[in-house]
């Protein structure tokens, strides 16, 4: 499909068949007329509720129930974070993650455009999502992983019925790789920043600022891997202020693990570009991303916003997620506990206010994933004629 383009930086302009990236190097956004966007009154509550400033394509099976995702005001951590806080649960999507937006746009368009096959390089949330959805719509899905990944992964994505390949060699190299071979042998591959995923991840903070219209909120925190949701929700916010229905951009905060923080490391020594690294192992590995291909897109939104870059260690992240399920009653991935961990960093430097409304953004369910710290479960034996008892010692 004939999809306008253009490139954030540059501003250069161009279409889909030219690729996710400009001559200059960076990615392309979809270009979006959203001057005359207005809130839609009524309506399902899914992604597709903002078809105006998306692609102009006819979801196809699951991607119609993608979006529409809990807003969860979320008292009991404000303690935590100095502020107000409110949870966005991406949990609740379709494979339970905040990838089936950018999934669901890319696979209908894939559709639309008259592909028989869609495809993606991942190893965990994104490669599952987009195997989901293409078995929805009836198209087959090409999921390219690293040789190593763990069998128990793999098990999760052969429920779809995809065709994988373990591709030896430099997974970072494999991006680029299977764009080339996606052009060549008409395959649709909707990787973490290419344009079509990121329309579809946008929709996330659109439902945020209308959570609170008129105005957004003071602070947006989420987890940042390659970068494309973040730079997402930035271009989601830039149109609202183009459509009038925000003056004020919020304050994006972007955090990594620290095992693998690139981009919060550019951010650090002053850098506008982004350097790769050798990453480390980590609880968080959803996230663990040593070459991010948005990083740049990442560091222009925390600037452009006032916000930041910052990176938290297992230890936080983990603590965060047992937080957010005993005082807030989600159970997340570690990736999105990160977002809790960095919201108390910026507390204890001030960066949050008292009288703020922070959004915290829980990108994907626990229950995906390998649960690296189970708590031990107290769980007494009683006979059913000693419950009065046993109820009243152990309650109080």
């Amino acid at each position: 499909m004939d999809v306008p383009l253009i490139c954030y930086d540059c501003g250069a302009t161009a279409t889909l068949a030219a690729g996710a990236r400009c001559d200059c190097g960076e990615p392309y956004w979809v270009a979006t007329d959203s001057e005359c966007f207005a809130w839609p009154e009524g309506g399902k509550r899914s992604l597709w509720r903002y078809r105006d400033l998306l692609p102009d394509v006819d979801p196809t099976g699951l991607a119609a129930g993608a979006g529409g995702t809990p807003f969860v005001r979320a008292p009991r951590l404000d303690g935590d974070v100095g502020a107000r806080v409110h949870v966005k649960f991406e949990g609740s999507n379709p494979t339970g993650t905040f990838k089936d937006r950018g999934s669901a746009v890319g696979v209908a368009a894939a559709a639309d455009a008259g592909y028989g096959t869609v495809g993606t390089v991942s190893h965990g949330n994104m490669a599952r999502s987009m195997a989901a959805h293409a078995a929805s719509a009836g198209l087959d899905c090409l999921v390219l992983v690293p040789a190593d990944v763990p069998a128990e992964r793999l098990a999760l994505l052969a429920r779809y019925d995809p065709t994988i390949l373990r591709v030896e060699g430099d997974y970072g190299g494999l991006y680029d790789e299977s764009l080339r071979v996606g052009r060549e042998q008409r395959i649709a591959f909707v990787n973490s920043d290419t344009p079509l995923r990121v329309a579809g991840q946008k929709t996330t903070a659109l439902e945020i600022a209308e959570g609170f219209a008129p105005e957004p909120p003071d602070a947006v925190v989420l987890p940042v891997s390659s970068g494309g949701h973040g730079s997402a929700v930035w271009k989601a916010f830039r149109e609202l202020r183009d459509a009038g229905l925000a003056t004020e951009l919020p304050r994006l905060y972007f955090v990594q693990t620290a095992a693998c923080a690139p981009i919060a490391d550019a951010w650090e020594r002053g850098d506008r570009t982004v350097t790769p690294i050798e990453g480390g192992e980590t609880v968080a590995y959803s996230i663990a991303n040593a070459d991010p291909p948005s990083g740049n897109r990442v560091l222009a939104a925390a600037r452009a916003t006032g916000g930041g870059v910052l990176a938290v260690d297992d230890e936080a992240i983990l603590d965060a997620r047992r937080t957010l399920s005993a005082d807030a009653g989600l159970f997340v991935e570690s990736a999105s506990a990160t977002a809790l961990a960095g919201a108390r960093r910026l507390a204890e430097g001030d960066a949050l206010e008292g009288d703020s409304d922070v959004v915290l953004i829980a990108t994907g369910t626990g229950f995906t994933e390998r649960d690296v710290d189970a708590p031990a479960v107290d769980a007494a034996r009683v006979e059913l004629g000693a419950l009065d008892d046993a109820v009243s010692e152990r309650m109080g």
